[in-house]
């Protein structure tokens, strides 16, 4: 198991908990509008990985301080050591959060139903007929998403979904679309994607809503998501 990077503190990803977040290396997608190129492009150079002792290390001295740790990427679940290592956050007697795109449905499955991940959040990246331009992956299969998604929808453990809006990816249309494709869904955060020099794309090649055209499209988002909300925007 690699950890590539290690945040200490954050109060924003783990509903209702202080966590620590581990980020893990490599993804099978190249959505352009991802911060963690590093991670994504970056997946063989261990330059500046974290022990994985010294974050057990660290996570001893948090006990009290910490309720659990999220685990994001790059895609996670690419890690065959992943499960493994949720169990032992978990026997040390802290949450685990899991973050994913979703494309790896059956090891979604079995974490949860091991009772190795207590919440998920899932990057939806848009609507069904744009989501191959999205991922950058021409002629991606949508198949395993949505088995993941129906998967989260039937309530196995809890998750919220998650979606970086862009203006050149997506329109109201695209939103629209999504909405009722998750539509039930326990929570949605819209987050407005912002620019960097990390930027897969690269800077500049991609733009973020106006904050008053998507909070003007809440209404609509909701009749599909009522528990649709605006995340650093």
């Amino acid at each position: 198991m690699r950890i590539a990077g290690l945040q200490k503190l954050t109060l924003l990803d783990f509903p209702e908990h202080t966590a620590a977040t581990v980020f893990l290396p490599g993804c099978n997608f190249r959505c352009p509008f991802c911060h963690n190129a590093a991670l994504v492009l970056g997946a063989g150079d261990a330059t500046g990985d974290t022990p994985v002792e010294e974050f057990f290390a660290f996570l001893d001295k948090r006990h009290g301080l910490l309720d659990g740790v999220c685990i994001t990427g790059g895609e996670p679940l690419l890690q065959p050591e992943l499960a493994d290592f949720c169990a032992r956050i978990k026997g040390a007697g802290f949450a685990v959060k899991l973050d994913t795109n979703g494309s790896f449905p059956d090891r979604l499955r079995e974490l949860v139903e091991s009772e190795l991940v207590d919440y998920v959040a899932l990057d939806v990246k848009n609507a069904p007929e744009r989501y191959a331009e999205t991922v950058g992956v021409p002629g991606f299969d949508l198949a395993p998403v949505a088995a993941s998604v129906d998967y989260l929808l039937a309530s196995a453990v809890p998750y919220e979904f998650r979606t970086t809006v862009t203006r050149e990816l997506h329109g109201t249309a695209d939103l629209v679309a999504l909405s009722r494709w998750i539509a039930g869904a326990h929570a949605w955060h819209l987050q407005s994607f912002v620019d960097a020099d990390t930027v897969l794309a690269g800077p500049g090649a991609l733009h973020a809503w106006d904050p008053a055209d998507l909070e003007a499209l809440l209404p609509e988002l909701r009749q599909a998501v009522p528990n649709t909300q605006l995340r650093g925007v």
